[in-house]
């Protein structure tokens, strides 16, 4: 085959550090906007930015010459730098150390878009350590283990 055909999507979940409710409605889209331009910047087509106060949700096509490793590292760095320097909240900002990350097939994308974009309803229902423990599960991880795979 003369050519190479990758279209992986990516659901990736990160949290600020100690889960502080520090991403505020005033400040949101601010923070959603500058991680959607970098995730573009290094090749990732963004689909949906959201979260809550504590937490983020991507979907976004990798980059497959770049590692997801790579890519969330940058973006929480980046991120955690601009929302300090432009001064957003009082707080010195940052990320929690880990993150999560779920290939989504395609058949599903549309779904984990919605799912995503509802987040603020979807939370009225659940906690995000619930939510977080119930992804785990889903995928075959252990809740309880501090593992990376």
């Amino acid at each position: 085959m003369p050519h190479s055909f990758n279209k992986v999507w990516i659901h990736a979940v990160w949290a600020t550090k100690n889960r502080m409710p520090l991403i505020n409605l005033r400040v949101e889209q601010k923070v959603y906007s500058f991680i959607s331009t970098q995730l573009t910047e290094l090749g990732c087509l963004v689909k949906i930015i959201n979260g809550m106060p504590d937490h983020i949700h991507c979907l976004f096509l990798l980059n497959v010459q770049k590692s997801i490793a790579d890519i969330i590292k940058q973006i929480k760095g980046s991120s955690s730098h601009f929302i300090n320097q432009a001064d957003l909240i009082p707080e010195k900002f940052a990320w929690q150390t880990g993150y999560a990350s779920f290939s989504v097939s395609e058949s599903s994308v549309e779904r984990v878009y919605e799912y995503i974009k509802n987040q603020k309803a979807h939370h009225q229902e659940k906690n995000f350590t619930q939510e977080y423990q119930a992804f785990l599960k889903l995928y075959g991880f252990n809740p309880d283990e501090d593992t990376e795979r």
